[in-house]
This record gives C-alpha cells, sequence and structure tokens, in this order.
C-alpha cells in the first residue's frame, strides 16, 4: 500500500526516524516517536504501524546480534524461547490484519498508554534485575512452561503494536530465567527481534506496507542508532525517557478526544 508523501512530511519522518534510532539506543522504545509521528501526518494506523514495524527491523536484528557474546553457552533456551516468541509475534500480526482497521483504531490509544507507563517504570524494573543480579548468586535456570508462556503473550503483543516489549520481557527473563542482567538483555534483544522480524514477514505478504514510510525510517533509525551509539552518553536518559512518555501520553489524548 503506498501513499503520497510529499518532500516535507518525508523529511519529518526521516528525522522522526533518527530521533527514533538515537533513543532506542539511550532509553529504548523509539517506536513512541516514530508511531504518533506517522499517525499526526494523517497516515491510517494499521499502515503507520505495520510500516514502522518493518523499517525498524534492521534495528531488531543488529541489537540481537550486538549481545550475542552474553549469550554463549544458551543458545539452546534462547532458541527454545524464540520458537515460542516467533508463535506469538505471528498471532500478533494475523490478529492485526483479520480484524477489522476500526478495531485497532479502537485500542491504539491504551495501547499508547501501556507503552508510556512501560518506558516510565522500565528503570525500576532494571534496577530491580540488577539488584537481584547483585544480591544473587549468578543463577541460569532452565526455561520453565511459566516463561514460555509469558514469552508467547509478549511475542503477541509485539506482533500487535510492540511498542516497549522489551521492558516485559526484560522482567519476564531476570525473575524467571537469570539473574544475569547482561545475559537477560542479551536473550530480551533476540526475543523481541524474532517477533518484530515474524510479524514484518507476515505484513510485507499482505502487501499493507507502505516501503517508502519504511525506507525513512529504516535509513533514519539507522543514523539515529550509529548517532546515539557516539553521542549516547552525553544524553540523559531520563529526560529521553520524559520525551517519550509524553509524547506517547499526548497522541493517545489526541486520539481519545478525535
Amino acid at each position: 500500500m503506498e501513499i503520497e508523501i510529499g518532500l516535507l512530511n518525508g523529511s519529518i519522518i526521516f528525522v522522526a526516524g533518527i530521533v527514533a534510532g538515537i533513543i532506542n539506543v539511550v532509553a529504548g522504545a523509539g517506536t513512541l516517536i516514530t508511531f504518533p509521528t506517522l499517525l499526526a501526518l494523517g497516515i491510517p494506523p494499521i499502515t503507520a504501524n505495520v510500516s514502522n514495524t518493518v523499517g525498524l527491523v534492521p534495528a531488531s536484528v543488529t541489537g540481537a546480534y550486538g549481545y550475542r557474546r552474553e549469550l554463549q553457552g544458551q543458545w539452546r533456551a534462547v532458541g527454545l524461547m524464540a520458537i515460542f516468541s516467533a508463535i506469538g509475534g505471528i498471532v500478533g500480526g494475523v490478529l492485526l490484519l483479520v480484524l477489522p482497521a476500526s478495531a485497532f483504531s479502537m485500542v491504539v490509544p491504551y495501547l499508547l498508554i501501556l507503552a508510556g507507563v512501560l518506558s516510565a517504570i522500565q528503570p525500576r524494573i532494571a534496577r530491580f534485575v540488577r539488584r537481584k543480579s547483585a544480591t544473587t548468586h549468578a543463577d541460569t535456570r532452565p526455561v520453565t512452561i511459566g516463561l514460555s508462556l509469558g514469552v508467547l503473550a509478549t511475542g503477541v503483543y509485539g506482533g500487535y503494536f510492540g511498542a516497549a516489549q522489551g521492558v516485559v520481557l526484560l522482567a519476564l527473563l531476570g525473575i524467571l530465567w537469570s539473574t544475569d542482567i547482561h545475559r537477560a538483555n542479551g536473550a530480551k534483544n533476540v526475543l523481541a527481534g524474532v517477533a518484530n522480524v515474524v510479524s514484518s514477514v507476515i505484513f510485507i505478504s499482505s502487501g499493507t506496507v507502505d516501503w517508502m514510510i519504511v525506507l525513512l525510517i529504516g535509513v533514519g533509525s539507522a543514523l539515529g542508532g550509529w548517532l546515539g551509539a557516539r553521542i549516547g552518553r552525553r544524553l540523559p536518559a531520563p529526560v529521553l525517557r520524559t520525551i517519550l512518555v509524553i509524547v506517547a501520553l499526548t497522541a493517545a489524548a489526541v486520539l481519545l478526544v478525535t
């Protein structure tokens, strides 16, 4: 599905992609920049969501690849969890496409609120996992049925919408799988990336993707990720996270009253 995007709107989407890439490196959940931007430009919610998801695939893949060392010796467990994440991503992606577009439009404000709240509490969850790691002997347990079902559920959310999916995954993995924060974070990136990739394949096959939006967000987020890796230490994560929450809640409020 192709939508006419002029030079001004294209520039805005590209800049939003850059900002999202920077924020993904420093604070995470850059989707809360790109998705509301697309909505504000009049892009239909489903087209905005699927195009944004596909556009961020390169960032998902590189983010997962970057933690390969932390997952040495654990790839069998991560692979098992990735199967559940992939199934969830497929279910979420299919639900997005088969349910009426009005259903997604109706729940989008609440999804934005949820993602904003998750972004706000992300530091507390990370601190909790780190504290557990510091006070407990480093331990990585076998994958349980409860953990698998939790990963499956987050995969469904990731395939359907996805913003701040990593916050829930980090909590699940830190509590139920590994007290090593770096290992849990690495697995989080892999599982979120898997859900993102499989749902993107579904979206591409359905023909609902706007490839100009994908290109602008993909190139912009890649550039933003490169910049974020170099200037990230100079940018206060709490400030960026506050921006994310404000943008998400503002977009939700606007959608609720219109």
